[in-house]
């Protein structure tokens, strides 16, 4: 692996988050087109998903592709879909290398887009930043490989772990600098999830806001009855920022209607132990409408729920210098944990002062 080829792969990785939360179902591809230690066409994948990286760094680059070397973080489609195949293209472009970071592993693609390549005489080199591309891929890649979006967990606590008083007074525990941040990760995410318990008390937006972003997350609701306020903010703003509901079998038809009338999108889930959605089947749910990377924001019930059964991805932690006691309301609900063994286990990814507060964050063990 040369210098050069880490160095061109690096930027279409940068390149490729920048369409992170704006492209799915697709993956947020980056492509960078090179004449020796020249750029000459650089593109990522387009807000909902069209066109792909790599038609959009060959329109840029034009002539100066033919013999050029092509670095794409995700090894380039060989699949007729809504738009000819990113393999064909760079075939007919001329370029003379590709170098890949991962294999695409969607049934339709699965070495058949190097394959096309090398079948035309072109040099591909794959493995390249695999582990960082890995990363950035890995919503695309749950999908594919799991049936379910990679999912984020955020808590913003007090030191001692509670979001809240006994009272219920949350507003704020954490830094204006925190709740930026915050922000800004709902905007690499498809989607921002919370429990129906977190809608009923806080009527949270779960928008994008004061960062200069106007492209909004999916905003989805976990709620077994579907018994949410009609008059809230999401219910009033459901036509203008998509809200998706999951709810029981069970839930009353009509306001599943009611919330259908709203603008709302009502996803069937099933319903798993202790009467409660089951969290595995509604994050398939979720995979087979498109969405892979989610941002959950709690409450503590959900959040227990998604970690205990194995669905949380990361963690994201804020810790403010605030102690509010025993009564204070806990981050995570009740997980049936009766010894250490049992708990689920994250390794320390990164620690770093965000305004007065502390973040951290956490991958599955």
């Amino acid at each position: 692996m040369s210098a050069r080829d880490q160095r061109f792969m690096s930027l279409a990785l940068s390149l490729g988050q920048r369409g992170m939360g704006r492209v799915w179902p697709n993956p947020a591809v980056g492509c960078v087109i090179a004449q020796g230690d020249r750029i000459v066409g650089r593109g990522w994948t387009q807000d909902g998903g069209r066109p792909h990286a790599e038609p959009m760094a060959l329109a840029q680059a034009g002539n100066a592709a033919r013999g050029a070397t092509a670095y794409v973080t995700l090894e380039p489609c060989a699949h007729h879909g809504k738009t000819p195949p990113c393999a064909a293209a760079l075939i007919t472009a001329g370029v003379a290398r590709v170098v890949t970071a991962i294999e695409d592993p969607d049934p339709r693609v699965s070495g058949g887009g190097h394959a096309m390549l090398r079948d035309a005489g072109i040099s591909v080199t794959s493995g390249v930043l695999r582990d960082q591309a890995a990363r950035d891929h890995a919503g695309f890649l749950s999908r594919v490989t799991e049936g379910r979006p990679f999912l984020t967990l955020k808590l913003a606590s007090s030191f001692d772990g509670r979001i809240a008083t006994a009272t219920g007074e949350s507003k704020w525990i954490t830094g204006p600098d925190a709740r930026r941040m915050v922000h800004m990760m709902r905007a690499r995410h498809d989607a921002v999830l919370v429990g129906g318990g977190t809608a009923r008390v806080d009527d949270p937006a779960l928008t994008i806001r004061d960062i200069g972003i106007t492209r909004q997350p999916v905003r989805v609701i976990a709620s077994r009855r579907l018994d949410l306020p009609l008059d809230g903010i999401l219910a009033r703003t459901a036509l203008e920022t998509p809200v998706w509901l999951c709810h029981g079998p069970n839930a009353d038809a009509l306001l599943i209607s009611a919330w259908a009338g709203l603008g709302a999108v009502p996803i069937e889930c099933p319903v798993g132990a202790g009467r409660q959605l089951d969290p595995l089947g509604m994050l398939q749910a979720l995979g087979r409408a498109g969405l892979t990377r989610i941002f959950c924001e709690g409450g503590g019930a959900l959040a227990a729920s998604l970690l205990a059964t194995g669905m949380v991805d990361e963690v994201i932690g804020f810790t403010a210098g605030v102690m509010l006691g025993a009564e204070g309301r806990p981050a995570l609900g009740a997980m049936g944990i009766d010894s250490l063994a049992h708990a689920p286990r994250f390794d320390l990814v990164e620690v770093r002062a965000v305004g007065g507060d502390i973040l951290h964050r956490w991958a599955k063990a």
